[in-house]
């Protein structure tokens, strides 16, 4: 077991996912799941940018100075960023990336608690958003997968009603 205060402050600061189209991208993780885009930078020399999607408080204000905001986005906990490298959108010959579901397995999803994963879903239904499994699907009841413009999965879930599945 590892000695709890070499590890006091340690923060669970973000998930990296390579984005095909960072708009259609954005969008999705912005429209549909209700994240703010916090920060953006871009690489020029390497060719690459990096979107960092999250969630504010209610009334809680992202930091204006470049040094400020910063500071603040890399203590945060349970962020997405969004890294594109640039000409993916563009090249046909450019399959996309591997989701990690499919074999070889490897990285599975990101999960999203929400109030009420029925109302959720049906929110879904209507924008058009590709399931892979819905909320009463398969032996896990309560709970969904959908899928983001580059197929990645996002979990669905409400904490209360995982008690069940769990317990």
């Amino acid at each position: 077991m590892a000695d709890d205060s070499a590890t006091t402050g340690f923060v669970m600061n973000q998930t990296m996912l390579r984005v095909r189209d960072p708009d259609k991208s954005v969008a999705f993780y912005r429209d549909v799941l209700g994240m703010t885009e916090l920060a953006r930078y871009d690489f020029e020399e390497m060719q690459f940018s990096l979107y960092f999607m999250g969630y504010l408080a209610d009334g809680e204000q992202v930091p204006e100075e470049v040094g400020e905001r910063a500071e603040w986005l890399f203590a945060r906990p349970a962020l997405v960023e969004l890294t594109h490298n640039w000409g993916t959108e563009s090249d046909a010959e450019f399959d996309g990336y591997h989701d990690g579901n499919a074999p070889p397995q490897g990285f599975g999803h990101i999960g999203i608690s929400v109030p009420d994963v029925h109302a959720a879903c049906e929110r879904f239904e209507r924008l058009g958003i590709e399931f892979v499994k819905r909320p009463d699907d398969g032996k896990m009841k309560g709970l969904a997968f959908i899928k983001d413009p580059d197929g990645y999965w996002v979990e669905i879930l409400n904490p209360k009603g995982l008690r069940a599945i769990v317990a």
